[in-house]
């Protein structure tokens, strides 16, 4: 089964994401980021200047299909999941085939636009048989 983590009121999206990607692939991760194009090219930009000397390997969507399959990261989703990959959700809709995942983080940010739609999505969820779980960067606590 799926597991489903909402990551609540981050203020810093893209920093939050990037430094999120990084623990993922220190601990052998596979991970597909669900984003818009001008989130995609700011976390590309942000995976390479993460930290001095460190490099995270990483594709995006329109990188060559031989070059996606090899990365640890993808950035836009390339090919379906699956249950040893990681589905990282930065858009306001609810991702196709996240089901297929063994794992969904969905990142929500601080606005109640944000958090209304992270609400919608929450309740697919739970109508599609998945238990949610809750880490809410405001309150500093996961629930």
């Amino acid at each position: 089964m799926t597991d489903v983590a909402f990551h609540l009121n981050v203020p810093d999206i893209g920093s939050y994401t990037c430094r999120l990607l990084r623990k993922a692939y220190l601990k052998g991760a596979r991970v597909q980021v669900l984003a818009e194009a001008d989130q995609i090219d700011a976390l590309d930009r942000g995976l390479w200047l993460l930290a001095q000397g460190e490099f995270l390997p990483h594709a995006t969507s329109t990188s060559s299909s031989r070059v996606r399959q090899r990365s640890p990261i993808v950035l836009g989703i390339a090919r379906t999941g699956s249950a040893d990959e990681v589905l990282v959700n930065l858009t306001s809709h609810m991702p196709e085939g996240a089901s297929a995942f063994g794992r969904v983080i969905e990142i929500v940010g601080t606005s109640e636009a944000d958090r209304f739609q992270a609400r919608q999505r929450w309740k697919r969820y739970r109508d599609g048989g998945l238990s949610p779980v809750v880490v809410d960067f405001a309150a500093g606590r996961e629930s």
